[in-house]
């Protein structure tokens, strides 16, 4: 199967060690002298729209890349991802509030 970057970038990149989404290629890393890909970059997410900047970038080694299908990329990824918590105080608020 040949793939190019575009293709590679609409990609979702799942961890096979505990099925989580990472997200999508947003670049690669390449070694010019050997002509390699050395890793995949997933940019963080934005905070505040951008205007303080972005959560850590995810570097995935290429050796860890373990298939590429039509629509995935399956990884086995040791890093732990933090994921922000959603803040839900009216909802907890009301839910102990109410519910007996």
């Amino acid at each position: 199967m040949i793939c190019g970057i575009y293709e590679l970038r609409r990609k979702e990149i799942i961890n096979v060690k505990n099925g989580m989404r990472i997200g999508y290629a947003s670049d690669i890393e390449i070694d010019l002298d050997n002509a390699k890909i050395v890793s995949i970059i997933i940019y963080g997410k934005l905070k505040l729209f951008g205007l303080l900047g972005r959560h850590k970038d995810i570097l995935i080694k290429w050796e860890d890349v373990d298939v590429i299908g039509k629509d995935t990329i399956l990884v086995k990824f040791c890093q732990q991802i933090k994921e922000p918590q959603k803040k839900r105080f009216f909802r907890n608020f009301f839910y102990k509030k109410w519910i007996f």
